[in-house]
């Protein structure tokens, strides 16, 4: 379980990256909606895993998209460092979620499930 400080330092992670990647990188390579779903930092506030949930045309595009932000983590880190006030920044370590898209995949399933029309069982 967390402590509240490991939260705090994960909620400004957060934030910092997203506008990082909102904000300050301007890689032609990035397209679509990229979101910060999460940050888990490491007990010793020195290793930072974000996840990251991008939506793009297709997946060769999502794979450009996370390999320019991979690619530019240590300019995201930077952007991290100067919103932390702390005595160490913390190595980001980048990973593609892909529980948001699971979930909405599921839900479509729900839906054309429900949207069906019931075939009526000929001996009832």
């Amino acid at each position: 379980m967390p402590t509240r400080r490991q939260e705090k330092v994960a909620r400004v992670v957060k934030e910092a990256v997203s506008d990082a990647i909102a904000n300050h990188l301007n890689d032609p390579r990035i397209e679509g909606f990229v979101s910060v779903t999460r940050v888990e930092m490491a007990a010793d506030l020195r290793n930072a895993d974000v996840f990251l949930s991008i939506f793009g045309k297709d997946d060769a595009a999502q794979n450009r998209t996370f390999m320019a932000i991979s690619h530019a983590t240590s300019r995201i880190q930077s952007q991290v460092a100067r919103k932390l006030s702390s005595k160490f920044c913390p190595v980001l370590h980048l990973y593609r979620d892909e529980k948001l898209k699971k979930t909405l995949e599921t839900m479509k399933l729900i839906d054309q499930a429900v949207n069906q029309p019931k075939k009526k069982d000929p001996d009832t």
